[in-house]
């Protein structure tokens, strides 16, 4: 398989389904970044207030690493990721790509954060298909095994990344991003943020009206 050099950026489409405790559905479009993280790119000063990077993702991955005691590829990370516009940054999938020195991957990370303020990393071996992450769930009934499906296959001409969440033996949640590649120039940033101005933000919104709309009719809240 040949490996997508970055940095470019990926026209995407995004959407997300909820079917319990309510049914509910949205789509919006965006873009994202696919970049090396220690090979960010330098953007002209009229571009960054469209687009900022985090510099401080090694470090992150570094520490998630040391908490699981296990040693981080020597080699190349490759991130998908949604940049930060005028102040406003939501993130709510980033996924990382660890290489080691010869180029084969080695590990995937998947950030993820819902729009109640939680947040989870999954640190998954690489796949072909989709990779099965179990967890106990916090949420009632307290016995009740939740667990994700996450493919993430690297970016070539095009990416498709999709989780799913199960609560026991119901599907709960759905997520799929979806996308074409396109160079970075600094003036296809500019144009691709004017065309979703406030895709930052639009998720972290509407997650949390579905939550409130489930409040309302006295269900309990199945975050994903």
């Amino acid at each position: 398989m040949q490996q997508t050099a970055a940095p470019v950026v990926y026209r995407t489409t995004i959407r997300h389904a909820r079917r319990v405790p309510v049914h509910g559905s949205f789509e919006y479009r965006s873009y994202s970044w696919y970049v090396d993280i220690d090979r960010l790119p330098r953007l002209p000063w009229w571009v960054r207030p469209f687009a900022r990077l985090d510099g401080s993702l090694r470090q992150r991955l570094e520490g998630l690493f040391a908490d699981r005691d296990i040693p981080l590829p020597g080699g190349p990370i490759t991130a998908l990721l949604q940049a930060s516009g005028f102040g406003s940054a939501a993130n709510p999938l980033s996924i990382f790509w660890c290489h080691d020195r010869d180029g084969q991957l080695r590990h995937v990370v998947a950030d993820m954060h819902d729009g109640h303020g939680g947040h989870r990393t999954y640190l998954l071996p690489p796949a072909d298909g989709p990779v099965l992450v179990r967890e106990q769930s916090s949420d009632p009934p307290s016995s009740a095994v939740s667990h994700y499906l996450v493919s993430a296959p690297q970016p070539e001409r095009q990416v498709d990344i999709r989780v799913s969440q199960h609560h026991g033996r119901r599907l709960t949640f759905t997520a799929a991003l979806r996308g074409e590649r396109l160079p970075a120039s600094a003036s296809r940033i500019a144009v691709l943020h004017l065309l979703s101005p406030l895709a930052p933000v639009i998720v972290t919104t509407r997650v949390r009206m579905q939550g409130f709309k489930a409040w309302l009719r006295r269900a309990p809240v199945v975050r994903q």
